[in-house]
């Protein structure tokens, strides 16, 4: 072979091998396209969107252990142990799911901060797994996913999910009852019926707040088209039987309590002001709204992004949001379905404000954290909406960097946020190290276990969560009392009270002691936290040990 015939053929195997390394090398289309593929695929995208759910969970435990690395556990956490400690049918405030969901989380593992943000994460992640299959009854698996990444990047799914409470777990009940919903009212069966009213009393069992959902599904059900096929059918009755029978249990407990919980709600949400109540509604309204916008704004970037969208900006800007939209027949929606949860997203956002204001009561920002899990849903059945392969993979890729930025930043994060607010006596108070100082002063004393700790519930629930007593919490003057104790055995087994300093309810918890704690040995104990050289406020307590009795 010539040296000129030689060079030729080498320079076309070389050519030839370059062009195979192209194939195989990852570009954004193949990998949008295997993305795309994998949440088609029934039996990979499963696995996907558990593979999601997870590594959204483990992510973000991190990132909360790190931005809350200043800080003990919110009092709504310590509340939900103290409640796991003794399984009831109620416990003064709520029902009792979200107690004894803490209580079987907190048998396996141990009790330490960390492990309050895995079982926050653990539950939303849940929730995203359930609110695809909803989305899978209502969209093609390819809008599904995207549906769940929308989630991922809902704040109430990430940064606003740090404290396990009955509002965070109706992120699992509530998408149970809807996808539950879906399916009797299209299989109208007695066993979906059944499902249902399951559903239904689960949901019930984690806060009343729920009845919202249950109304709203209603409404769906009388106004949907096919009602008369449903209502004709043996699943609502079957489902409405099933939830009254397993409420039984817990309504003859809130018999037999007085109806605490309902008392607890007029006593702590009743105004007496339309004009506060006017303000705290659009408060309501203004904050859902905000953290509604970074889903939906991301996701809208996500479908901007086209092949060579910096020259539609240039030259027609509205083009990149208008482009994903077209009129005609969608077939990766199901119209009849998607029905019901436009119903019932429009039933939950628009029923509570106006409920506020009609009854004049207290609306809290937190009530709106299970009302709008269904929003991306309800946007992305839009049928005249087209979704791309690519803006899967763009929405998947904003949520990884957003996710990895925050992990890396959360260090600095926590220490800046420190440093900007050094007196936040709720965030920073040192209660972790109270509650050890209180222990050893016990054991020093009476070498028994410390039963029972009485105050307010911003310090008692602290001290049951991190002493390794875990004294029951005991709220002077509570008349919703969680049932975890009583001012009688209180006295009998003995008790540290506890009197906040920086409390405006100082003399009222002062008056109690003085009533109650009259041969208490008395001390003052001042706690600090410093982190990273920072230091916290330092808070001055006024103790009161109380022996057991003789």
């Amino acid at each position: 072979m010539s040296e000129t015939r030689y060079a030729e053929a080498m320079s076309t195997a070389s050519f030839l091998a370059g062009a195979s390394r192209a194939r195989r090398r990852p570009t954004i289309r193949r990998l949008a396209a295997w993305l795309a593929a994998c949440a088609s695929d029934p039996k990979a995208g499963l696995w996907l969107v558990l593979g999601f759910a997870a590594a959204h969970a483990v992510l973000w435990t991190f990132i909360l252990i790190n931005l809350k690395a200043a800080q003990d556990v919110h009092m709504d956490v310590a509340e939900a142990f103290g409640w796991g400690q003794k399984f009831q049918l109620g416990y003064g405030k709520h029902p009792p799911l979200a107690g004894w969901i803490a209580g079987l989380w907190f048998t396996i593992f141990p009790v330490a901060d960390w492990a309050t943000y895995a079982l926050a994460m653990a539950t939303l992640g849940c929730g995203i797994v359930i609110s695809w299959l909803i989305a899978l009854r209502v969209v093609d698996r390819r809008r599904a996913f995207f549906v769940v990444v929308m989630l991922a990047l809902y704040p109430i799914f990430n940064f606003k999910g740090f404290k396990y409470n009955p509002d965070i777990l109706q992120l699992v009940t509530l998408p149970l009852m809807v996808l539950a919903y879906l399916n009797a009212f299209e299989k109208r069966s007695v066993r979906s019926g059944l499902w249902l009213g399951l559903a239904g009393a689960l949901a019930l069992m984690t806060k009343y707040w729920v009845l919202t959902m249950i109304g709203a599904i209603g409404l769906a059900a009388l106004i949907h088209p096919d009602r008369l096929k449903f209502l004709r059918s043996p699943a609502p009755w079957r489902a409405i039987v099933t939830l009254v029978v397993v409420m039984i249990p817990h309504l003859i407990w809130l018999r037999d309590v007085d109806f605490v919980p309902l008392t607890y709600a007029g006593d702590v949400y009743s105004l007496s002001s339309r004009a506060q109540s006017m303000q705290l509604v659009l408060g309501y309204i203004g904050h859902n709204l905000a953290l509604l916008a970074a889903p939906v704004a991301l996701a809208a970037i996500a479908l901007a992004l086209v092949p060579r969208w910096w020259m539609k900006l240039v030259r027609q800007p509205s083009a990149l949001f208008t482009q994903a939209w077209s009129g005609g027949e969608n077939p990766g929606v199901n119209l009849s379905q998607a029905l019901h949860i436009w119903i019932i997203q429009i039933v939950v956002a628009i029923g509570p404000p106006l409920g506020g204001l009609f009854f004049i009561v207290y609306m809290k920002t937190d009530w709106g954290i299970s009302l709008f899990f269904l929003t991306p849903l309800a946007l992305i059945a839009i049928p005249a909406l087209r979704l791309r392969r690519i803006a899967l993979f763009h929405l998947s890729a904003i949520w990884l960097a957003i996710t990895l930025a925050t992990l890396a930043a959360s260090p600095y994060i926590a220490a800046e946020q420190m440093v900007a607010n050094p007196n936040g006596a709720a965030a920073y108070g040192a209660r972790s190290q109270l509650a050890r100082e209180l222990t050893q002063a016990w054991h020093t004393r009476f070498h028994t276990r410390w039963a029972v700790v009485a105050g307010s519930t911003e310090i008692g629930e602290p001290m049951t969560f991190y002493s390794p007593d875990h004294p029951a919490p005991f709220t002077p003057g509570e008349i919703w009392a969680s049932g975890l104790t009583s001012l009688e055995e209180a006295k009998r087994l003995g008790f540290i009270g506890i009197c906040d300093t920086t409390d405006g309810r100082l003399p009222v918890c002062e008056a109690w002691m003085a009533a109650n704690a009259k041969d208490a040995e008395q001390l003052a104990i001042t706690t600090q936290r410093f982190f990273h050289g920072h230091p916290g406020p330092a808070i001055s307590w006024k103790i009161y040990i109380v022996p057991p009795a003789k």
